[in-house]
């Protein structure tokens, strides 16, 4: 099967993150084997997702990881002109959830597997597909985990996400919180009664807000934003509860550990008769990568396109990163058509990704890649 026609199959699994992902999974998973490779799955807690990793080649160090997600974003409430999960192809575009973000990256591997089956491989090539990538990036950190507990350490992770086949050096990670206070429920004739929970939930906002501004004064490229506030039964009723959800993109690990600890002191000074909690809704590391490392070296090698460029969406590859796994981001697609109605990719993108993945063969051989 050619990447158009396995990329006709994906996108007719409705993955959207709500839903499981199984289906997709068992179907990648046998059509992998039939063309020996090494399967495993990592479930989540529940049992109705799971990551998929596989390899091909022999199990030494130095490989290297092609990385993507399964699931997809809803389609409800947005205008398609076609059935979201029946590819089309309309004046060389291919359209359906998920065609460029980023079922296209996953079907152009899947493609590729007959010919690296056929390969004298000296370096494994690993599959690595997650769950739940769009709704918190769930999956991945058990994927990697799973793979550093049972296979040798990878060269370096490429996450396919669509970048035009341009190297993504860096992005901003991406941190969601959500903070409550509760304080004590009083009628507002003596306040003196109670204690506000608003009061408190208000003074975090305004010292967020402030730490917001700060920062860009000070060189730092880190941004905030309050998404949401909720507090409070009545005009008359000291509030007893109020629940802020905010978010913050730093640019670094060094950033996001200072935000951490600005905020610790922050809600350090709550009143005591007020109860602060706080929950970390999601988490994605930054990325940030050496433009003049081996890793770069190797994807410009293959075919990744330059000049490198910091990309404005969070990916799976911050995770890679941390793990201590060389990491970029180069795929085919726009960002620009994710997520909208009649999503679609370039066919002309995937004889790009084709050639790239063609060159991932070769370079796993042994042999030196011209770039």
């Amino acid at each position: 099967m050619d990447t158009t026609a396995l990329l006709r199959v994906l996108v007719a699994f409705d993955t959207t993150s709500h839903r499981s992902n199984l289906d997709l999974i068992r179907w990648v998973a046998d059509y992998l084997e039939s063309h020996g490779a090494r399967v495993r799955l990592s479930h989540s807690d529940d049992g109705a997702k799971a990551n998929l990793l596989a390899t091909l080649g022999p199990e030494v160090a130095g490989g290297i990881v092609l990385s993507g997600h399964t699931d997809v974003v809803p389609v409800e409430g947005q205008d398609w002109h076609s059935d979201p999960f029946t590819l089309v192809e309309r004046d060389g575009r291919l359209h359906g959830r998920g065609a460029a973000d980023m079922k296209g990256f996953i079907a152009a591997c899947l493609a590729a597997v007959p010919s690296w089956r056929g390969l004298d491989l000296q370096r494994p090539i690993q599959l690595a597909l997650s769950y739940d990538e769009e709704v918190g990036c769930f999956g991945v950190p058990r994927l990697i985990a799973d793979m550093l507990s049972h296979a040798p350490r990878p060269a370096l992770a490429i996450i396919g996400e669509p970048t035009g086949m341009r190297v993504g050096l860096a992005h901003r990670g991406f941190y969601g919180h959500r903070v409550t206070f509760r304080g004590r429920p009083a009628h507002s004739g003596d306040p003196s009664l109670g204690a506000s929970a608003i009061e408190p939930a208000a003074l975090l906002i305004t010292q967020l807000a402030s730490l917001g501004r700060r920062l860009p004064r000070q060189g730092h490229g880190t941004t905030f934003n309050i998404g949401r506030i909720n507090g409070g039964t009545a005009l008359n009723i000291v509030p007893g509860c109020c629940e802020v959800l905010w978010e913050f993109r730093p640019t670094d690990e060094a950033s996001t550990a200072a935000v951490r600890s600005e905020v610790e002191r922050m809600l350090a000074a709550t009143p005591a008769d007020v109860a602060v909690e706080q929950a970390l809704l999601a988490g994605v590391p930054a990325l940030g990568a050496d433009s003049a490392s081996p890793a770069v070296n190797v994807a410009r090698a293959l075919g990744a396109l330059w000049p490198p460029h910091e990309i404005a969406f969070g990916t799976e590859a911050g995770f890679f990163q941390q793990a201590g796994i060389p990491s970029l981001v180069c795929g085919p697609g726009t960002i620009a058509q994710a997520h909208q109605p009649d999503e679609w990719i370039a066919a002309s993108e995937l004889h790009a990704a084709d050639r790239f993945l063609a060159r991932v063969g070769a370079w796993a051989t042994g042999i030196e890649v011209p770039g």
